[in-house]
């Protein structure tokens, strides 16, 4: 009988508990820690921005998973004891037989000076529903989208802001009175993605009159002067920001000494073990190094495919007749574009000697992908 402990409620955390509470024996446990309680879906982010989605419409409360006998605890996790197998939570200790990590990234909007209060911070609900409000308003000026560092996940959502942003002043008919500017440390939109993605992206902002300004680190954010200043010590001036925070590893994963100098926790590319023993990490807390040499991007569709590929192999592990499984580092995304159209990317990111990343062009049929994607997903999963 054994005990599997996963830790997170996100994409990766919800896929890996349900596949293997669907493939352990009855006599074995799977339990879900997460600090929250509650399953927010974060590609809808974008859409509640755009009031094309309420919050409730992409919460899920993650006790609805108890009915597939997932034991679900609403706690915060403290610190990991990997020698003694155990979790202390704020809901008290938690012992474990093999353990799964898919917490995610921690928004670090501290780690730059001034994001906290100047920016609408793009990957939290709460940043979503003020950026509503002000977008109900906004009527003449400058606006930044600004990419604080890297790496950050779902690497296409700046890009995508900046789209639906230029599409909404053109229905408001006040395009003209507001200037739209991409400011990112990057090389390229979506570097890992290659140069031919990259470049069809630059030329689709370029299209739409938004500005780019890659290879801009920030420094700071001057939130008296309403200035983003770079390294260089070049100001740019908003009057409204949009922002990608930093992100971190969470505090008890720092602590654990998991990371290595990346920050985060190096795992094997295929099976998603961690240097310690039956300790496994999954989705955005994690480092996966390329042929290329560059990172795999965070992303929801990387966690979702790594948790089952994680509960695939502790099934077989765990019960002899079921089959194991790798991840294939196979991946894709929309790019929302506005008008009712996205972009879609997909390839396999374990290519060598870099990986090999298609981009479709913006329709409506791609967009209505999307759109269904999101149903099926939520329905599948809750």
């Amino acid at each position: 009988m054994a005990h599997v402990v996963v830790v997170g409620g996100g994409i990766g955390g919800v896929v890996a508990a349900s596949e293997l509470r669907r493939r352990l024996g009855r006599g074995d446990r799977v339990t879900l820690v997460d600090k929250g309680g509650r399953h927010v879906f974060q590609p809808d982010f974008l859409w509640v921005m755009m009031s094309w989605r309420e919050p409730e419409r992409i919460q899920r409360d993650l006790a609805r998973l108890s009915r597939r006998g997932i034991e679900v605890v609403t706690a915060e996790v403290r610190r990991l004891d990997s020698g003694a197998h155990r979790l202390e939570t704020s809901a008290g200790p938690l012992a474990y037989d093999r353990l799964i990590l898919a917490p995610g990234a921690e928004l670090a909007s501290d780690a730059l000076e001034g994001f906290s209060t100047a920016a609408r911070n793009l990957y939290t609900l709460e940043g979503a529903m003020r950026l509503r409000e002000d977008l109900s308003a906004f009527r003449k000026g400058r606006v930044v989208v600004l990419i604080s560092s890297t790496p950050f996940k779902c690497p296409a959502a700046p890009y995508e802001t900046a789209f639906l942003l230029d599409y909404h002043f053109r229905r408001r008919g006040v395009r003209d009175s507001v200037s739209i500017d991409v400011v990112t440390p990057e090389p390229q939109p979506m570097p890992v993605a290659g140069a031919e993605v990259g470049k069809a992206l630059a030329g689709m902002l370029r299209e739409r009159g938004i500005g780019y300004r890659p290879l801009s680190k920030p420094a700071r954010v001057d939130s008296a002067a309403r200035d983003v200043v770079l390294g260089t010590g070049e100001r740019i001036p908003f009057d409204l920001l949009v922002g990608v925070p930093p992100h971190r590893a969470p505090a008890f994963v720092r602590e654990t000494g998991l990371t290595d100098g990346s920050g985060w926790i190096p795992v094997d590319p295929r099976t998603l073990k961690t240097s310690v023993e039956h300790v496994y990490a999954l989705g955005d807390v994690t480092a996966i190094k390329l042929a290329n040499g560059m990172f795999l991007p965070k992303a929801g569709v990387f966690a979702h495919r790594q948790a089952e590929a994680v509960a695939r192999t502790l099934a077989a592990e765990l019960t002899p007749r079921a089959d194991g499984g790798t991840f294939d580092g196979i991946g894709h995304c929309w790019v929302e574009t506005g008008f009712g159209k996205a972009a879609f990317g997909s390839g396999d990111f374990f290519a060598a000697p870099a990986p090999r990343v298609s981009l479709r062009n913006p329709s409506r049929p791609l967009r209505w992908g999307k759109v269904l994607f999101e149903r099926r997903w939520l329905r599948r999963w809750f």
